[in-house]
């Protein structure tokens, strides 16, 4: 009677175990949720809380502007720049010189 574990057998089962742990490893390392995807994910996150805080920063700056340009605080100065950068005003003892 023949063993079910064969020299042919033996061989093949060695085979597909050496299969199924280069396929698994590879998995590990190239797979969606693998090492190198990980890399990715954390490098994105980087990038986008450096773009948040500098969204943060912009909407800080126009919350300011916005202030100094309402009712309850305005900002003269800042009126007058705003007024001079935007519609072209000059005062009318200055001179433009182009």
């Amino acid at each position: 009677m023949r063993s079910i574990f064969s020299s042919w057998g033996t061989f093949g089962i060695f085979v597909a175990c050496i299969g199924l742990a280069v396929y698994f490893s590879f998995a590990a390392v190239q797979g969606d949720y693998g090492l190198f995807r990980r890399a990715e994910i954390i490098d994105d996150n980087v990038k986008l809380e450096n773009e948040l805080k500098m969204l943060q920063a912009e909407v800080a700056r126009m919350e300011n502007l916005t202030k100094r340009m309402s009712d309850d605080y305005l900002d003269l100065d800042l009126l007058d720049q705003q007024a001079r950068d935007i519609l072209g005003y000059v005062g009318a003892n200055e001179l433009v010189i182009r």
